[in-house]
């Protein structure tokens, strides 16, 4: 069994904001598999879909952006899925509108959803995968940015990487995530 956890703040204000760009993933792969995140367990929303390859267990952390370990570890607890098995899906200030990365392990980066995941599984062993959202303009606090939404001509860059997003965690359903790493990275 496999999981997918995209992560965002819930809540209508937050919908579509740089901060929320894991559950416009979520929503996508939703969207493909058409199965809606109906289930709710562990201060989570998430659908099961049955695949030809297993298993795949759709996650948004419904705990806020900070707190998204106390939702994703009880879960997978639950459902006994391993730590090599998931993605988590968030946005990443150091990589530019649009740009994907791919990873295996790392550190937080300053990113307290992934902190808290951190500190919740005691590991930083677990596949990732990093939407670039860019820096602040000048003059402008890091929460008011991530929590403020996409700009006319940042909208199409990150379409197509909200896309690419779906395709890799559609590609790791019958791949290793080191390929799936080695197709996706870079672009």
């Amino acid at each position: 069994m496999k999981m997918i956890i995209g992560l965002g703040n819930p809540g209508k204000p937050y919908e579509h904001t740089r901060h929320n760009i894991g559950f416009d993933v979520v929503d996508e792969l939703a969207k493909r598999f058409n199965s809606p995140l109906t289930q709710m367990k562990f201060k989570g929303m998430y659908t099961i879909i049955h695949q030809p390859q297993g298993k795949v267990i759709l996650v948004k952390p419904l705990t806020y952006m900070n707190l998204s370990g106390e939702c994703i570890v009880p879960l997978m607890g639950y459902y006994d899925v391993a730590e090599e098995d998931i993605v988590v899906i968030y946005d990443d200030l150091d990589l530019t509108v649009g740009r994907l990365r791919l990873r295996q392990k790392g550190s937080a980066g300053g990113h307290n959803g992934i902190k808290s995941i951190i500190q919740h599984l005691g590991t930083q062993n677990f596949n990732r995968i990093r939407l670039g959202v860019d820096r602040p303009p000048a003059g402008m606090k890091v929460p008011d940015y991530v929590l403020s939404r996409f700009k006319t001509d940042e909208k199409p860059l990150m379409n197509e990487a909200l896309n690419k997003s779906a395709d890799a965690c559609e590609d790791w359903l019958s791949s290793p995530f080191l390929e799936v790493m080695n197709r996706f990275n870079g672009g």
